[in-house]
């Protein structure tokens, strides 16, 4: 890429301090949390939707692909940039007042996911969804990968939760989607079409987000289980409690094991089990009776053998932080490789069951960290690097398994993302998840969002 001659034209368009240039720099904005190895060409930070408009059109006129970059906290490479320009929103973190009329806030796309939940609280009210990256994820990552995270289950994914989006095209062109309207049926709905696209049809620069009132009265569960299939028939039993379910994880005794020994995280049940479950529910002040002999009748029908109960916060951070530990514990142990999968919620369990199977009958030697989110169908396999094997013979055990992980997901009619979109690191396995038609499609709008394809290249599909 010409870089000299892209600054020329620049020059007296922009302020002085638009562009990154130095090579440590571009290297730290060209990769994200997959440590896929990258390195922008150049950066540029606007700090309004006109910028962002005036570098796009610039790049289009002179045919300079254009990576988008936010808290670059994906698990698909989505962010990663190979020489193309990056355009990072840091910058462009506004927050507006929160209208307590709609219940909405306005908000730039580089604002972090924790600004906008501690913006918002002083009102009582939330943007629900919360990640463990939340201090550093930015909403405009986290629409355009419509993230989830860990109560997808009681308010759904990231798309459900925005009623106004404001974005420009790689030509430059702005677009006010929806101009916040709660109702607007008068043609396609291109917000939801953009949330999800990962930055390939055009670059969310602020959203309206539709926000609700914290949960009134919570408490945390966490029981012990033998199996999968024993989690998912308490699951099915909890669905019908006296409460509404706000979480429902779940993870393997290794997890456990694992921050127990890196976190000194200790769990407070008498025994240890192949597997445990963490479910935060919601109920009415003055129903906690009617709580307490729901979990009676599960102890007494043997639905479960064992369980603790947390109703203050310090008790409920104790819990929740064995869950929100193990990603850090594992990757502070050892390589590791990681599947951000999906299946409908009734396979779950046969299919956990034949991953681990196949897995033992490998002979690879590579131990299975499971978690994830249960309640959504959405677990988390981790294949962790045995001591004795090097990186090089890891990586080739992992290609060859992650073979096997997308066939039985077809069988399951599984997504091969649940969460971290496709990005670079799953593109090859979409026909998994997509079919020829919805492939052409796909193409289809590509070409006409961006038909020189230079809106963060090599991502998610090729033209």
């Amino acid at each position: 890429m010409d870089w000299k001659t892209f600054l020329s034209a620049a020059k007296g368009l922009f302020p002085d301090d638009l562009f990154l240039i130095d090579a440590e720099d571009c290297l730290r904005y060209g990769s994200d949390w997959t440590k896929t190895a990258g390195t922008a060409g150049l950066v540029v930070r606007p700090r309004t939707t006109d910028e962002v408009s005036e570098v796009l059109k610039l790049c289009s006129q002179m045919k300079i692909p254009v990576v988008p970059s936010g808290g670059r906290t994906g698990l698909a490479g989505g962010a990663v940039a190979r020489g193309e320009l990056v355009l990072s929103f840091e910058r462009m973190n506004r927050l507006s007042e929160v209208d307590i009329h709609g219940n909405t806030v306005r908000v730039q796309a580089g604002a972090t996911t924790q600004a906008v939940h501690e913006h918002c609280a002083p009102q009582g009210l939330m943007w629900p969804i919360d990640l463990a990256s939340k201090g550093s994820c930015e909403i405009g990552g986290n629409l355009s990968t419509n993230a989830g995270g860990l109560r997808v289950i009681r308010y759904g994914m990231a798309r459900k939760w925005v009623v106004g989006l404001q974005a420009v095209t790689m030509a430059g062109e702005i677009l006010e989607l929806n101009r916040d309207l709660e109702k607007n049926n008068t043609g396609y709905d291109l917000i939801q079409l953009l949330i999800g696209s990962e930055g390939t049809l055009a670059v969310i620069t602020e959203a309206t987000l539709k926000l609700t009132r914290f949960p009134n009265h919570s408490w945390v569960m966490f029981f012990p289980f033998e199996s999968p299939r024993a989690t998912l028939d308490f699951f099915a039993e909890a669905r019908r409690g006296p409460f509404e379910i706000l979480a429902f994880e779940f993870f393997s005794k290794a997890c456990l094991d694992i921050v127990s020994a890196r976190l000194n995280r200790q769990s407070r049940l008498g025994h240890s089990s192949p597997f445990y479950a963490l479910m935060e529910v919601e109920f009415p002040v003055g129903r906690e009776d009617e709580v307490d002999q729901w979990l009676g009748m599960m102890l007494e029908n043997r639905v479960v053998s064992d369980g603790l109960l947390a109703k203050s916060e310090s008790e409920k951070d104790q819990v929740w932080g064995l869950r929100e530990g193990i990603t850090e514990s594992i990757q502070a142990t050892a390589p590791v490789k990681k599947y951000d999968v999906s299946v409908p919620v009734r396979k779950l369990a046969a299919f956990l069951e034949e991953v681990e199977r196949a897995l033992k009958q490998s002979g690879l030697g590579i131990e299975l960290y499971l978690f994830g989110h249960l309640g959504d169908g959405s677990p988390h396999l981790n294949l962790v690097k045995p001591a004795i094997s090097t990186m090089e013979q890891f990586n080739q055990d992992c290609a060859e398994f992650e073979k096997t992980i997308f066939v039985l997901l077809k069988s399951y009619g599984g997504s091969v993302s649940a969460e971290h979109g496709v990005g670079i690191l799953k593109k090859h396995w979409l026909t998994v998840s997509r079919s020829p038609a919805e492939m052409r499609l796909f193409r289809d709008i590509k070409r006409v969002f961006d038909p020189q394809g230079l809106l963060n290249p090599g991502k998610v599909i090729d033209l």
